[in-house]
C-alpha cells in the first residue's frame, strides 16, 4: 500500500513538472490596415506580452506594408533594414533570442508570412521593426514557475483593440484622405507655391512600446497649376516617403539619394525643375530627422545650397518642383505606390 502511494505521488509530480516545463506557442501580429490600404497601423499587435522561458511567439504579417520582427542585443547601434544583424543580416525562422546575439526576420513583404522566435531564458526583451522607427514592443519572459497574467485570447483581443484605436480618429470616425487642395499659400508666405501634404500620421505610446499610424496618401492627389509655377510637398507624417516622377531608381531604399537634378534651396528644402513630361525626378527620403535623444548624435540640418548635386540621402521634410511646360505629370511614393500612394500634377499653359 505504501509503495503504491509513493508511486502515485511520483507520477502526479512528474505530470505536474511536465506541464510546467512544456513550451507554449504564442501568436501576435505585425501591422494592420484599412480596407483601402490607405491607413497603415505601424505596430506590433499587441506590443507587450508575458510568456514563460522556453516559449515561442510567431508573428504573422497580414498587410503589404513591409515590417520586420527584430531583436537587437543591448548596445548594438540600430542598423538600416538593408544591413540587419551583424554579418548575417537575417536569421533563420525559427530563431532563439536571449540577448546574446541579434535576431532578425528581415524586411517581410509577402502577405501571410510568419516568423517565430523562441525565448530560452527569463528576461525582458525589446522588439523593434527595422523598417519603421516608431514600431517597438516588449516581451517579458518569466521563469516557468511563475504565473502568467494573460492568455492567448487576451492578446488576440488586445491586439485587435490597439489596431482599431489606431485606425480611428479621436472622434471614432475612420481616418480618411482629405482631398481639399490648399491652393496658394496665404499672405506672408511663399505664395507662389502650391502645397501637397505628403501623408499624415501620429505616434502613440503605451507601456509596452511605441505604435504609430499613417495615412499613406498624398492628401491632395490631384493639383492643377500653370507652367512656371512651383508645387511644394510637405511631410506631416511619422514615416518616410518619396516624391518620384518618371522611372524610379532601381532597388530604391531610404538610403537612395535624390536624383542628380535635385538641388537645395536656401532653407534646406530640396528642389527640382521639370522641363518635360519625360523627365525623371526622385526626391530622396522625405521624413523627419532622427529623434533628439540623450546619447544619440545630433541630427544634421537640411542640406544647404552650398552642397552641389548629387545631394546626400539624409531626410528633409519639404520638396519643391517647378514645372516649365504644360502637361500631365503623374508621380508616386516609391515606397508605397503599391498601397495606392500616387498623385498627379496638371500643368496648364
Amino acid at each position: 500500500m505504501t509503495r503504491r502511494l509513493i508511486c502515485l505521488v511520483l507520477c502526479c509530480a512528474a505530470i505536474i513538472v511536465s506541464k510546467a516545463v512544456q513550451a507554449e506557442s504564442w501568436r501576435a501580429v505585425a501591422g494592420a490596415e484599412s480596407p483601402d490600404h490607405a491607413s497603415q497601423v505601424i505596430a506590433f499587435l499587441p506590443n507587450e506580452m508575458w510568456i514563460h522561458a522556453g516559449d515561442s511567439i510567431t508573428w504573422s504579417f497580414p498587410v503589404p506594408e513591409p515590417h520586420s520582427a527584430t531583436f537587437l542585443t543591448p548596445g548594438l547601434v540600430r542598423p538600416a533594414f538593408t544591413v540587419g544583424c551583424p554579418i548575417t543580416n537575417t536569421t533563420p525562422d525559427p530563431s532563439a533570442f536571449d540577448n546574446t546575439s541579434c535576431v532578425n526576420s528581415g524586411r517581410i513583404t509577402t502577405v501571410g508570412s510568419t516568423y517565430t522566435v523562441t525565448f530560452p531564458k527569463p528576461g525582458n526583451y525589446r522588439l523593434v521593426c527595422l523598417v519603421h522607427v516608431n514600431m517597438t514592443g516588449t516581451i517579458h519572459v518569466l521563469d516557468a514557475s511563475l504565473p502568467l497574467p494573460h492568455d492567448q485570447a487576451f492578446y488576440d483581443a488586445e491586439g485587435a483593440r490597439q489596431a482599431r484605436a489606431l485606425l480611428m480618429d479621436d472622434d471614432g470616425a475612420p481616418r480618411t484622405v482629405r482631398e481639399d487642395a490648399h491652393g496658394e499659400w496665404g499672405e506672408g508666405t511663399q505664395h507662389y507655391h502650391h502645397m501637397v501634404t505628403v501623408a499624415t500620421g501620429e505616434v502613440v505610446s503605451t507601456p509596452g512600446g511605441i505604435n504609430s499610424v499613417t495615412v499613406m496618401r498624398f492628401m491632395q492627389p490631384r493639383i492643377t497649376i500653370h507652367s512656371g509655377a512651383t508645387v511644394e510637398w510637405d511631410s506631416l507624417d511619422v514615416s518616410g516617403h518619396t516624391v518620384t516622377f518618371g522611372t524610379e531608381p532601381p532597388n530604391v531604399t531610404p538610403q537612395t539619394p535624390p536624383s542628380t537634378n535635385v538641388f537645395a534651396d536656401a532653407d534646406g528644402a530640396r528642389h527640382a525643375i521639370i522641363y518635360s513630361t519625360s523627365d525623371n525626378v526622385h526626391s530622396g527620403l522625405i521624413a523627419q530627422a532622427g529623434h533628439e535623444r540623450i546619447g544619440i548624435a545630433q541630427a544634421a540640418p537640411p542640406t544647404a545650397p552650398l552642397i552641389p548635386p548629387p545631394l546626400p540621402a539624409g531626410p528633409v521634410t519639404r520638396f519643391r518642383v517647378t514645372f516649365m511646360s504644360p502637361g500631365v505629370y503623374p508621380y508616386i511614393c516609391a515606397f508605397h505606390d503599391q498601397l495606392g500612394m500616387k498623385g498627379e500634377v496638371i500643368v496648364l499653359p
